[in-house]
């Protein structure tokens, strides 16, 4: 009996496996660290070793599954957004693949914003354009090393190019494809939106757009070898890992229209617009307008470039100054006591400018050179005060990414490793002033992935009646704002914004000494 969907989610640093039952309860999970090297502005990633990695998650899975290969009904891969993974007409690589870390077009990015062909690209993306994404990419490549893209084929993202080796099909999805260089209305290519980014020689390097809620492409015979399932199973094709992370965690609800946030590493802040007319652009020209995996729906997402990222370096400073002294400290152990130590300090004391990531900001506002900073310090903050302006700031931060789709939802359903935490949903629902309910769902995106299959087998008439089954009973208890809580937050916004506008010019001038002392 086919009865298992698998549901493969290859993120930035590991790569995951995820066995669930056609009713939407997790049955196992097989996980491999997925490295990647950085170099200035540069970021990469080994694409032989990606696949290696997630074809060794899908054998580690058997282990754990009873006859996996002959229950798995489909499997269905996302992964990490923007980048560009580039293959050539063998389908091999043709060097290591840009992650959405790599920030090395972010003078090209720049140059395209300020032209007026900018707002043609927007209207029909409904996106900001951005350094980590594939467009500047192949931009900058063009300009500084066009040899190696002379030796391309195909221009493809992490979650296709794990599709290609499963399938030996060279494809992309609707919600990658159209921010990326199409328009959102249509889920096609837009000739124009490619020739604003000085693209139209490589046009041909963009790959073919396919549904998997509709279209699934049997197993290869060298990936069933490769993986341990059988050839001819079917495959799908997901959207991008946050697109897929939001339906996984609940954004798919045309009745309430919530709003997701997702707070990992970076922090992805989106809501449903149910039709292309609910869609809201905003004159700064940021953000993702992506499509949904169900027929005319949409998510408006911000995304901040760093949320938990800013804890981690601070925990490692402290674990840092510890390690000096001879203490060792787990991090676990420190993770352990976040809440503790946030809840202790007085609220709203400093502010935090959560912009840790060397590749700067992309939402709500678009600077490469923004960085992370504290306003207010003074000898009476302690650590704990720090550690309390950091979760603020990553609050303020969805906050000011909400306000900038146009509205800010009734509700917002959290999913990500730090929504475990209730003192940082006490500080984002009070930020946000919204009700947060929580999913219980661990793996989302690798979950919404499943859900895409669960559809094309069959298994469901449509992505509605899918959720409804999958995610509705996933969702923790509502946990409103505090009210005292709320009219601080408020009060705070109207600084936290000003002060990253005011920060702008500050920022371009400590670039360009980073610059010229390299």
């Amino acid at each position: 009996m086919r009865d298992v969907l698998i549901g493969v989610d290859a993120g930035t640093s590991v790569v995951k496996s995820i066995a669930f039952d056609l009713e939407g309860a997790q049955i196992a999970e097989a996980a491999r660290p997925n490295r990647y090297e950085t170099r200035g502005t540069a970021a990469e990633q080994d694409m032989a070793r990606t696949w290696t990695d997630a074809a060794a998650t899908l054998r580690a899975l058997a282990g754990e599954v009873p006859d996996l290969a002959a229950r798995t009904a489909a499997v269905a891969v996302t992964g990490q957004g923007d980048g560009t993974w580039l293959i050539d007409a063998a389908g091999e690589p043709v060097g290591p693949a840009w992650l959405w870390l790599d920030a090395r077009a972010a003078s090209i990015v720049e140059t395209i914003r300020a032209s007026d062909t900018d707002a043609v690209r927007y209207a029909a993306t409904g996106c900001g354009l951005a350094a980590c994404q594939q467009g500047p990419h192949l931009a900058w490549m063009k300009k500084h090393t066009p040899e190696v893209l002379a030796r391309a084929a195909h221009a493809m993202h992490c979650k296709d190019w794990l599709f290609y080796k499963l399938t030996g099909t060279v494809a992309t999805d609707p919600s990658e494809g159209t921010f990326t260089f199409g328009d959102f209305r249509t889920r096609r290519y837009d000739d124009g939106v490619v020739e604003t980014l000085g693209l139209s020689a490589q046009r041909h390097l963009l790959p073919e757009m396919i549904e998997g809620t509709s279209t699934s492409v049997p197993l290869s015979a060298e990936a069933a070898r490769e993986t341990g399932l059988l050839e001819g199973t079917p495959v799908v094709l997901g959207y991008v890992d946050v697109a897929c992370t939001a339906l996984g965690a609940g954004l798919y609800d045309t009745r309430s229209r919530p709003g997701v946030s997702i707070v990992g590493s970076t922090g992805m802040h989106m809501r449903l617009a149910r039709t292309a007319e609910e869609v809201t652009l905003n004159e700064a020209r940021t953000g993702y307008t992506m499509a949904m995996p169900a027929p005319g729906v949409y998510a408006q997402m911000q995304s901040n470039m760093a949320a938990t990222l800013n804890i981690d370096w601070l925990l490692s400073v402290f674990a840092g100054l510890l390690r000096a002294q001879g203490v060792e400290v787990e991090r676990k152990a420190l993770i352990a006591r976040l809440d503790e130590w946030v809840a202790s300090a007085a609220p709203a004391s400093l502010l935090f400018q959560p912009y840790i990531s060397e590749a700067g900001e992309r939402g709500p506002f678009v600077d490469a050179d923004a960085r992370a900073g504290f306003i207010g310090l003074s000898t009476r903050h302690g650590f704990q005060d720090m550690l309390r302006a950091v979760f603020e700031g990553m609050a303020l931060a969805a906050r000011d990414c909400y306000a900038a789709t146009g509205s800010i939802p009734s509700e917002v359903r959290l999913t990500g490793g730090a929504a475990r935490s209730r003192v940082l949903r006490r500080i984002l629902a009070a930020a946000v002033g919204s009700d947060v309910r929580t999913s219980s769902r661990e793996e989302a995106g690798a979950a919404g992935a499943a859900m895409m299959a669960a559809v094309c087998i069959g298994q469901y008439p449509d992505m509605a009646t899918c959720a409804d089954r999958w995610v509705t009973p996933t969702l923790g208890a509502i946990e409103p704002p505090d009210d005292a809580l709320r009219a601080t937050y408020d009060r705070v916004y109207t600084v936290y914004a000003a002060s990253h506008a005011a920060l702008r010019p500050v920022w371009k001038s400590l670039a360009e000494m980073r610059e010229h002392a390299t």
